[in-house]
């Protein structure tokens, strides 16, 4: 039996993370990875101590994006020792919207891995300075 790579194994646990999310619309999972120790995790979900869309429904703004969670990245920077972003990778089971993309850049991040595609015209400018790795699932 192969060893999964690091890439792969950080990748497989943002997807564990990600079934914790409470919007329906999209679960998410991050990992922030420093030297191979994982310095954190978010998922996408509701403020402390709000409602969650998947009691209440989503609440979608103009856009048609749901507005109600914190996303998966936020949650994870979040949540980190800010001493341990600069540098890190964040494995996240999307790709970054424009704001979770400014968010990583911001933290520090030097890398991103993300395994399912949610494009958008922004990235390639917010993430100019970031590796960004797209790893796509063996089942796609």
């Amino acid at each position: 039996m192969t060893r999964k790579s690091w890439d792969d194994y950080f990748l497989d646990i943002a997807e564990e993370v990600g079934t914790r999310s409470t919007c329906p619309r999209l679960h998410v999972g991050c990992v922030i990875v420093k030297d191979k120790h994982i310095a954190s995790t978010g998922y996408n979900g509701s403020i402390h101590g709000h409602d969650h869309c998947e009691d209440v429904g989503c609440l979608i703004n103009e856009q048609g994006r749901c507005i109600r969670t914190l996303h998966a990245e936020e949650n994870a920077v979040l949540h980190a020792d800010r001493g341990l972003l600069k540098g890190a990778t964040a494995y996240v089971t999307h790709e970054p919207c424009e704001k979770c993309a400014k968010t990583l850049a911001q933290s520090g991040i030097a890398r991103i891995v993300y395994r399912d595609a949610y494009p958008n015209k922004w990235n390639d400018f917010f993430l100019k300075d970031i590796e960004v790795v797209h790893l796509p699932s063996k089942e796609s």
